[in-house]
């Protein structure tokens, strides 16, 4: 599999499920189901690589900004529904996460920003494919620390300059 079908795979599920993260998930198990051990495998680790590239200070701003703070949890979440909205939001959001601002139609907080089930959906369908669970994708760790400089995520003000027009759009 390569990143283009990573793409289309992400996209298709996502239009289907209308936005709605878990169906989005359900979905995506689906999907996968249909293909052999290795392309979920294949797929593991794209998703993983960029699970790991979205590791960064200033994106973790924009999600404080989005859900109101973002807890360690709650930004592992949101990494993983990034993901899910697609190469042009998960790529534009890397190159200035205050492009997210530009690049979400909406954003509800009781729905949107929790991926969760993204991020467990290949190895899932791993386990159903196999009755086995995933090996180890031998993908590189995820850094220790976030890239970048630390961000203040309880002070507004710091929040509101690192993403002027999140802020604007979707600050409290």
């Amino acid at each position: 599999m390569d990143e283009t079908d990573f793409w289309k795979i992400i996209d298709s599920t996502r239009v289907a499920a209308e936005g709605d993260p878990e169906d989005h998930a359900d979905l995506l198990v689906e999907r996968l189901l249909q293909r052999d051990p290795d392309s979920v495998l294949d797929f593991a680790r794209h998703f993983e690589v960029r699970y790991n590239r979205a590791y960064r200070w200033d994106l973790w701003g924009a999600a404080a900004v989005l859900l109101g703070g973002a807890s360690d949890d709650a930004f592992d979440y949101f990494r993983c529904w990034l993901i899910g909205q697609g190469r042009e939001v998960f790529e534009g959001s890397l190159h200035d996460p205050d492009n997210l601002a530009e690049l979400l139609d909406e954003f509800d907080e009781e729905i949107d920003g929790d991926g969760e089930e993204l991020g467990f959906a290949a190895d899932e369908a791993y386990e159903q494919l196999t009755g086995a669970v995933a090996p180890d994708l031998g993908v590189p760790a995820q850094a220790p620390e976030p890239e970048g400089s630390p961000i203040d995520f309880e002070d507004n003000d710091v929040l509101a300059d690192r993403c002027p027009r999140l802020w604007e759009r979707f600050g409290a």
